[in-house]
């Protein structure tokens, strides 16, 4: 046990990255003019949209890789970063709702933004559940790297969706700058990178257990034509 803690101690260097994090959001932060202690709300959904987005881009980038090497390690990462990527999608939807809730008095509205985001949730968790169709690990991985990329059309779309077509989502992000005071940025970004951390972490141990799973996968298989070979 210590010898994986050591092993493991950049893991637990994220802990006091998350504790800054939320210590700007519930308190060194001020309250919105508008919306008041509601607005800390977007410093968890920016930074989940941020990673959802940065998750299925290495998942459409690994899949790439995988359709032109055939490596199955290209495949691992496209899958590991497609399970939290959606875990990420699912905070920015329920971040979102309840955002939604206090500032435009509905949980839901079907506005561009939050539509392409609630499609981009239900392609991808198509593509892990299609992921499950086949013990044929090439082909499994080939029919997902399809998929995925097919999938992440969405992932410009939905990011471009308030400045192509009416909406009532605020736009942050603009070309003169960061439609936000700078007492919002700073925990806004610091969330953002906790995120962040939080994800490669994640990513981390996600790829060291398949991994594992795939050696356990191979080690049954072996078993299994022994004895069906005696």
């Amino acid at each position: 046990m210590k010898r994986l803690l050591a092993r493991d101690w950049w893991i637990w260097a994220v802990l006091p990255v998350m504790v800054v994090a939320l210590y700007f959001d519930f308190v060194g932060s001020p309250n919105d003019v508008t919306l008041g202690a509601s607005a800390r709300i977007l410093y968890f959904h920016i930074g989940s949209a941020t990673v959802a987005g940065v998750a299925f881009t290495i998942t459409a980038i690994a899949s790439i890789g995988y359709l032109i090497q055939r490596t199955l390690t290209w495949d691992i990462w496209a899958a590991a970063s497609a399970e939290i990527g959606l875990v990420f999608t699912t905070m920015l939807l329920v971040s979102g709702t309840i955002w939604g809730r206090i500032a435009w008095g509905a949980w839901w509205t079907w506005d561009p933004r939050l539509t392409a985001t609630l499609i981009l949730w239900v392609i991808f968790a198509a593509y892990l559940l299609l992921r499950e169709w086949s013990d044929n690990r090439a082909r499994r991985a080939t029919v997902s790297a399809v998929i995925a990329l097919i999938a992440y059309i969405d992932v410009p779309i939905d990011y471009m969706t308030i400045r192509w077509w009416r909406s009532i989502h605020p736009v942050i992000f603009t070309n003169q700058g960061i439609n936000m005071p700078i007492s919002m940025q700073i925990p806004m970004f610091i969330s953002m990178g906790a995120m962040t951390l939080v994800f490669i972490v994640w990513m981390a141990v996600r790829m060291r257990l398949m991994r594992a799973e795939l050696g356990v996968g191979d080690l049954k298989n072996a078993i299994r034509a022994r004895i069906e070979g005696q």
